[in-house]
């Protein structure tokens, strides 16, 4: 099991997640952050961070965002296990549930 970033994250990035994680397994995408499923130790460090409640454990994510917990899993498909987020920077990509999604205004 592993923690899943789903939609509220989407356009916003607050990366408090990020800085909060201790194994660097939360990479940056175009649009949103994805756990690398893993590299995730299943901490909990992130959740209670997270400022627009976005992260979930995997067993947790609500219905309406369940193809999140597929799209964390599939965003490093072609990535494969890069090893640290930090070491990679961010990826110039989204999984294709992301990229569909209008832009969210803020």
């Amino acid at each position: 099991m592993t923690y899943v970033i789903a939609q509220p994250c989407v356009d916003v990035k607050d990366r408090a997640c990020v800085d909060e994680c201790p194994v660097d397994c939360i990479y940056e995408g175009r649009r949103s952050l994805y756990i690398h499923p893993d590299e995730c130790v299943d901490c909990g460090a992130c959740e209670p961070v997270c400022p627009v409640e976005a992260i979930f454990y995997e067993e947790d994510v609500p219905a309406q965002w369940h193809a999140y917990t597929r799209a964390n899993a599939e965003f490093f498909d072609s990535l494969g296990a890069p090893g640290g987020a930090t070491k990679l920077g961010p990826v110039e990509q989204d999984h294709p549930v992301v990229a569909a999604l209008p832009p969210v205004e803020g």
